[in-house]
């Protein structure tokens, strides 16, 4: 795994010179770049060093209208070969590209003071002052200014070494195992098709792999690799990579787009960050300021809402949602780069905290608890993709962090979103996850799609429920509970149902809720009647009761009670929740000790017949045919009985 170096500078000052120099690789490979002597794309080298390692390199342009390239180049390198001309000194794009560099959190490199050759002692010794104060309170202030010349090669085995000594020094950190590549150029090439490059920032990819461009989402599988010209079987992080997709046409994908795996990656189009505008901005940034936003190889115009202010002043920092107008994926930790419309430049960096949204709303319940949150997570300074394992606390306070503060954690967030909300190894989240179930600080309801949920939500889903039931009750105290499905359709109508029944079963363990068949209720009610139902109650059971087995017709029951279907209805069902009463047909209905003598009779009657018909059943019960067939065809939906022609056999014990 190599580490990734880009260079920084201003125009002619020589960079690609210097490159060709130590590594025999001229990175102009434009004819149009030839033709005018300057860099205009990204060029790429792979540098051998003393030591035996190697350095993949990245040369960005110098020129202040192709700042956006040298953006795109710099995402993700780790260190920097910043380079001042000796002749001239620091100049305006020295500054800028230092500054976009420190943005996009690069922290070491070294100082390449050149042309070393076109100036006497004098200048020379001028040149280092200049850059010495230039760099003075900056992220380069310790790095090594070393004099070279291209040209006549002094200085340059000094630079080797100074170079094979800070790759030593920063050995690869990448662990992040969520394979990303930032697509930065596109182009087809004759018996292979679509072919896209870029550095490799995390994970590998070998040949076969199904792969996703994001945010386009078109898939394609790899049919080569290759990596600074040599074709490989599995490129890693850290490497300049080339990448096979056939079965993509070339004006299919985009500079810009993230190649991944598929379902790694979830573009939205707002992110939440913390922004820190630069101290040299010439003025404040506004909320809902419109900017260009550089993000890896893509540039996206975007508008920012700060979270708790209208303006962020120079120097500051504060936690922001960028919109944009279509979809952008990024992780945990991504740096940013902005820069304003007029004039065009760069005026402040972001590092991503949420790429998929958190709630920022100002006037929300609980905003200032997740604006503590979201800052206390915001990663230090420190390069891209090279952080050092957390301590175990602090990765699962990032984790229980994300879950109270994301948009969509009320439903839940899968291993897949955690991934990005966290830039974690897979194996480090699934350690932590595993420790913090154990704690009972978040909980997995769906352990088919990995579905996490922290302990406050719930609790929080739980309270929702219970006082869901409650208000049933207060509705409705006739009824024994509330059906499982119609609290699912009311109180848990926005939840998946894996999580509605997760909390379900939770308070019932808990016992916080009473289970009785498919009926919920607090354990403390009971049903009862309401002073106006109490005395239709009565009248209702007692007819039913007087009549035996040969009940009254509910309506014409109803009817000399002078009482209304609807407000029979609500006894009716809490008399048959109860158990009191049965509903046998539509207008018949059983007391439930009758209908039980009647099953006994139809019971006995099998201990001594294979069948029994309507004939059969009326000698045992005395009944008339408008009960008797009522009777069989309910025995029937019971599975007491099962009708073989006219007659009915009885059902064996399934």
């Amino acid at each position: 795994m190599a580490l990734v170096m880009g260079t920084a500078g201003h125009i002619d000052h020589g960079k690609t010179t210097l490159i060709r120099a130590l590594t025999g690789t001229d990175c102009d490979r434009l004819e149009e770049e030839k033709r005018r002597g300057i860099t205009i794309e990204l060029g790429f080298a792979e540098l051998n060093l003393p030591n035996g390692r190697s350095l993949s390199v990245v040369d960005v342009p110098g020129h202040e209208k192709f700042v956006r390239t040298m953006v795109a180049g710099a995402s993700g390198v780790d260190f920097v070969l910043l380079v001042v001309a000796a002749d001239e000194g620091v100049m305006p794009q020295t500054r800028e590209h230092l500054e976009i560099c420190s943005l996009l959190g690069v922290r070491e490199g070294i100082v390449a003071l050149t042309k070393t050759d076109a100036v006497d002692a004098e200048m020379l010794e001028l040149a280092r002052e200049d850059v010495a104060a230039f760099l003075a309170g900056t992220v380069l202030e310790a790095a090594p200014v070393l004099p070279v010349s291209a040209r006549d090669g002094s200085g340059l085995d000094s630079l080797r070494q100074a170079l094979a000594e800070c790759e030593a020094r920063l050995s690869p950190l990448r662990s992040q195992d969520l394979f990303r590549l930032p697509v930065d150029r596109v182009f087809t090439l004759r018996g292979h098709g679509t072919v896209v490059t870029g550095t490799m920032i995390a994970g590998s990819v070998s040949v076969g792999d199904t792969v996703e461009f994001a945010p386009s989402g078109l898939r394609s599988k790899v049919r080569g690799l290759q990596s600074h010209g040599e074709a490989v079987k599995t490129a890693p992080a850290g490497r300049r990579t080339a990448v096979n997709v056939p079965d993509l046409a070339v004006e299919q994908v985009q500079r810009g787009e993230v190649l991944t795996f598929p379902d790694t990656l979830f573009p939205t189009q707002s992110w939440t960050l913390m922004l820190t505008c630069l101290p040299s901005a010439p003025r404040p940034l506004r909320h809902r300021a419109e900017v260009h936003f550089h993000h890896g190889s893509r540039e996206m115009q975007a508008r920012l809402y700060f979270a708790d202010r209208d303006k962020l002043l120079p120097g500051d920092s504060c936690l922001c949602e960028v919109r944009f107008s279509e979809p952008a994926a990024a992780v945990f930790g991504d740096r940013c780069v902005i820069r304003s419309f007029s004039p065009l430049r760069t005026v402040a960096g972001a590092v991503v905290l949420s790429p998929i949204g958190a709630d920022l709303r100002r006037r929300s319940q609980g905003f200032a608890r997740r604006c503590e949150l979201l800052t206390s997570i915001a990663p230090e300074s420190r390069a891209p993709n090279s952080e050092a394992p957390a301590p175990a606390a602090d990765m699962e306070a990032r984790i229980l962090a994300q879950l109270a503060c994301t948009r969509e954690a009320d439903k839940g967030l899968s291993f897949a979103r955690l991934r990005v909300l966290l830039n974690l190894d897979s194996r480090v989240l699934d350690k932590a996850l595993a420790s913090l179930s154990a704690a009972q600080k978040l909980f997995c309801f769906d352990r088919e799609q990995r579905l996490y949920l922290d302990a406050d939500r719930l609790a929080a889903l739980c309270a929702a429920c219970e006082k869901a039931v409650a208000e049933f009750h207060a509705r409705h105290g006739e009824r024994q509970g509330i059906a499982r499905s119609e609290l699912s359709s009311g109180w848990g109508r926005a939840l998946a149902p894996k999580l509605a029944h997760f909390v379900l079963e939770r308070l019932i363990k808990k016992g916080v809720l009473a289970a009785e068949g498919d009926i919920l209720r607090l354990p403390a009610h009971s049903a009862s009647f309401s002073k106006e139902q109490a005395p239709l109650s009565e009248a209702i059971l007692t007819a039913h009761r007087a009549g035996g087995m040969a009940p009254p017709n509910l309506n014409e029951l109803l009817e000399g009670l002078g009482a209304g279907k609807k407000e029979a209805a609500a006894v009716m069902n809490a008399l048959r929740a109860s158990g009191q009463l049965v509903r046998v047909a539509e207008g018949l209905w059983y007391a439930r000790e009758h209908l039980d003598a009647v099953e006994g009779a139809l019971r006995a009657w099998f201990t001594t017949h294979e069948s029994i018909d309507l004939a059969g059943l009326k000698s045992v019960t005395g009944l008339s045919r408008k009960y008797l067939v009522a009777l069989l065809e309910y025995f029937d939906a019971c599975r007491i009985t099962m009708r073989v022609g006219d007659a009915r056999i009885l059902r064996r014990k399934e």
